[in-house]
């Protein structure tokens, strides 16, 4: 009878599952546009995934594994949060060589490029970089701990459907095709680190979710969640392409990745993340 009713149970859970995930295949046929979703909850017992192996440009959350290679960088003894570091705007591509600049224009924060020319401390260049998405943090940062360490991060934590090749606003290499990519799968294994303390040292975890926490990008996950439940998350975004991934801190705390492509409309692309991260809580807190 115990066994039945163990059954019975597994079954129930995998029928909830397939239901949630035909509401987010419906919603992205709605909004027609294509999803890549990844959802977990921490005590490990319920999983949804949507072509969670599909391939995306990796946008602005490239900049995750980023802020993880410098921090594990701190906790070697390599660096210091403190460090300060010349802000310019010049950076070499990694097709030739070749130089190009980064505009301010083209950029969703502005205020570095006012600074150019002085140091400025690695730690104000982590927060610029999560907390306000800033491509020039980005690059002096990448330039700082090494695209390779950055890569190590990724693939040590589990993250091997995340390739991140380079910086941002390389226009040669985009041209070529050399882009960073991401999946849902391996967002989902940076955030799963995170969120159970296992990506760095306890105090540089503790320190990453809290830069995380404070990502005034919420127009995604935060969105599709109660009012006043912590968020800790990273947006990206370029052309047609929309992310979102993060920790949901709801009474049953989970990770959740999802990826869009295909919509132009920022605001169509929002509505779309925030429908399936409101599924996605109905799911887990039930």
């Amino acid at each position: 009878m115990l066994l039945t009713a163990a059954a019975g149970c597994g079954a129930q859970v995998a029928d909830r599952a397939e239901s949630v995930s035909e509401r987010i295949r419906e919603a992205a046929r709605a909004a027609g546009a294509q999803v890549g979703v990844a959802l977990r909850t921490l005590d490990g017992n319920t999983e949804v995934l949507v072509n969670p192996d599909e391939p995306f440009h990796a946008a602005s959350t490239m900049k995750v594994p980023v802020l993880i290679a410098l921090f594990q960088a701190r906790d070697a003894g390599r660096l210091s949060l403190d460090d300060t570091v010349l802000v310019r705007d010049r950076f070499a591509s990694i097709v030739d060589g070749s130089p190009f600049t980064l505009s301010a224009a083209d950029d969703s924060e502005t205020t570095l490029y006012g600074a150019r020319g002085t140091r400025r401390p690695i730690r104000e260049l982590c927060e610029a970089m999560i907390v306000v998405s800033s491509n020039l943090a980005t690059n002096i940062l990448i330039e700082t701990v090494g695209i390779e360490q950055v890569r190590a991060a990724a693939r040590a934590l589990g993250a091997t459907g995340m390739d991140v090749k380079r910086g941002v606003e390389d226009g040669l290499a985009f041209r070529a095709g050399l882009n960073n990519t991401t999946n849902a799968r391996g967002l989902l294994a940076l955030f799963t680190a995170l969120a159970t303390g296992t990506a760095a040292s306890p105090a540089s975890n503790a320190e990453m979710l809290a830069i995380l926490e404070r990502q005034r990008f919420n127009e995604g996950i935060p969105r599709g969640v109660p009012a006043g439940t912590r968020v800790a998350h990273k947006t990206g975004q370029i052309t047609s392409i929309h992310h979102d991934a993060g920790i949901v801190y709801a009474p049953r705390p989970y990770v959740l990745v999802v990826l869009v492509r295909g919509l132009d409309d920022e605001q169509r692309s929002g509505a779309l993340i925030a429908t399936i991260s409101r599924l996605a809580y109905e799911h887990t807190q039930k």
